[in-house]
């Protein structure tokens, strides 16, 4: 690798770690000329990493005014959400399809392990790491790299909210209306999967991540409260 494609790649995981964090907040215009000097690299590799993450979806570019934050609004999230089922469900589609058993007891092994782990831990990051493990791990038996990958953008991009509903989640532990079956709806997808039976895992699934428009409005105001009024 040379110098100028190390300095773009540590520019731009440094820009992607940031984004995925809402560290720029909403619409906000990127300072680029801070940027190059907080990252400690020039203008070149900083425009080649900031034009990657408006490529992935991360932020946006508009001519003559300069890089922006990606919006944050129940309607974004939401169009995520639906394409994260859709590529899901595709996944599903596929593995069912064409993957064989010994695969599919790779992920219910996986899984056997991380119920255990999730049932005891308290740290947001690594339940959603765990979750998202899962759900990556289940894409990957369609065979199609290009639909994880699509995937896993897609992850990225939501993580922000995901971390807040896992947070309200979390803080409503005690109240009757607390979800302590995530884990558990992972079982349900993959009994389903493991049966070759497809309308019960596209509804288990479906039931498990896609999200009512009320409840993203909700999340988007949460997460613009701690955006904007931090703790």
């Amino acid at each position: 690798m040379s110098k100028l494609e190390g300095s773009v790649e540590r520019a731009y995981e440094a820009l992607r770690k940031m984004a995925i964090d809402f560290e720029f907040k909403p619409g906000e215009r990127l300072n680029e000329s801070a940027l190059s000097k907080t990252l400690d690299v020039s203008r070149t590799p900083l425009r080649e990493a900031l034009n990657r993450l408006v490529a992935e979806g991360f932020l946006t570019f508009e001519l003559g005014k300069g890089f922006f934050c990606r919006p944050l609004s129940p309607e974004k999230i939401l169009e995520l959400y639906q394409l994260r089922s859709a590529l899901e469900t595709e996944a599903l589609n596929r593995t069912i399809e064409s993957a064989d058993d010994q695969q599919i007891e790779s992920v219910v092994s996986y899984l056997d392990v991380a119920e255990e782990s999730y049932a005891i831990c308290s740290d947001l990051n690594e339940l959603l790491r765990m979750d998202e493990e899962f759900h990556v791990n289940l894409a990957s038996l369609s065979g199609n790299k290009e639909l994880v990958r699509l995937l896993c953008n897609v992850n990225e991009r939501i993580r922000y909210v995901r971390i807040i509903n896992l947070r309200l989640l979390r803080d409503r532990r005690d109240t009757p209306d607390y979800d302590h079956t995530s884990m558990t709806q992972h079982r349900v997808i993959l009994n389903a999967v493991k049966g070759r039976d497809l309308d019960a895992a596209t509804k288990a699934l479906r039931c498990h991540i896609e999200r009512r428009s009320e409840q993203t409005v909700e999340l988007v105001r949460v997460a613009f409260s701690q955006l904007y009024v931090p703790a």
